[in-house]
């Protein structure tokens, strides 16, 4: 139990420094202090420099390197434990390995599960993220873990810049159903559409088809993230194909692999939406995507959890 009026401190790891600040900025405090580096042997190193004893303290660390990135997170919440940190969070708007959260096939592991574990095994108390691949994933945890949605900040953007138009919202695979109803009931009642996606291999799409009627309807692809962008930039042309005049797409986390940015860039996708939760590398910009930030979303929670309030109150205001 925190003791009243217990300091913040927010520190970032070396994943997504800009995001750190700008949540820093909202919440009207500096980032604290911490030096992430590296030895040469390659092993991460970690120095706090200031004093954390009974405080508060959030560490930002996204998944933009999720080898890299995870043992700095590790690192940095052992240091913080070690300091007597009164409660520490570990802040990941993007979850590492939340796509290996099932066994699919013999003898797998359970990587998104190992993940939890280690956090908890760091000395996490708490686990602030977003828009996780699986919602099952809480439930790996045994400490609180806060989910946050994108769509508190893509929605109203969405909204303004498709007033009056018809629109069909689009789950790319049938696991991405429940987000998309969630799009299509705040875009006025949009149509909801699935893609029937199978997959010959791994990372190979043997078929697609459209569910549902998009002719005359300005289509929006949601998911949570686009790595590859294969099943983006395909179900597009799938979609020009029904008769949608326009095809859109919105994710939360931009993994963007070696490839993502031309294959957007060469689809009939008109427009892009993500999320600042991984940053992108100047080589990457395209004309094509659109960058929202998450920080308002990320510093109204870590407010509300330092003041001991709901957080799931916030989803109520956020669309």
């Amino acid at each position: 139990m925190l003791m009243k009026d217990t300091e913040l401190k927010i520190f970032s790891g070396n994943s997504n420094i800009p995001l750190a600040e700008k949540i820093c900025a909202n919440l009207e405090i500096p980032m604290g202090k911490a030096l992430v580096t590296k030895f040469s042997n390659k092993e991460t190193r970690v120095e706090i420099p200031e004093s954390v004893r009974g405080a508060d303290v959030f560490v930002i660390q996204s998944n933009t390197h999720p080898n890299d990135n995870l043992m700095e997170m590790l690192i940095m919440i052992d240091a913080f434990a070690r300091a007597s940190a009164g409660r520490i969070t570990a802040v990941m708007p993007s979850y590492p390995y939340a796509r290996q959260d099932r066994r699919v096939d013999e003898r797998p592991p359970v990587s998104a599960r190992l993940v939890a574990d280690l956090l908890e095994t760091a000395g996490a108390n708490r686990l602030l993220t977003m828009d996780l691949h699986a919602g099952q994933i809480v439930g790996f945890f045994k400490i609180p873990v806060d989910n946050l949605y994108a769509r508190g900040v893509i929605i109203p953007y969405l909204r303004n810049m498709f007033k009056g138009e018809k629109l069909a919202i689009v789950s790319p695979d049938a696991g991405g159903v429940v987000v998309a109803r969630s799009y299509a009931k705040k875009l006025d009642d949009a149509d909801l559409i699935i893609i029937d996606k199978r997959r010959s291999e791994p990372g190979k799409i043997g078929k697609m088809n459209v569910i549902g009627d998009v002719r005359g309807k300005i289509a929006i692809i949601v998911d949570d993230q686009a790595d590859t962008c294969g099943t983006l930039t395909e179900a597009g042309e799938k979609l020009i194909e029904a008769g949608a005049p326009k095809v859109f797409a919105s994710v939360t986390h931009a993994v963007f692999s070696e490839g993502a940015v031309e294959k957007i860039n060469n689809s009939s996708i008109e427009k892009m939406i993500v999320t600042d939760t991984l940053p992108f590398d100047s080589k990457d910009k395209s004309k094509k995507i659109i960058t929202l930030s998450v920080s308002k979303i990320f510093s109204d929670a870590i407010k509300n959890i330092h003041a001991e309030k709901s957080v799931s109150e916030l989803f109520k205001i956020l669309t």
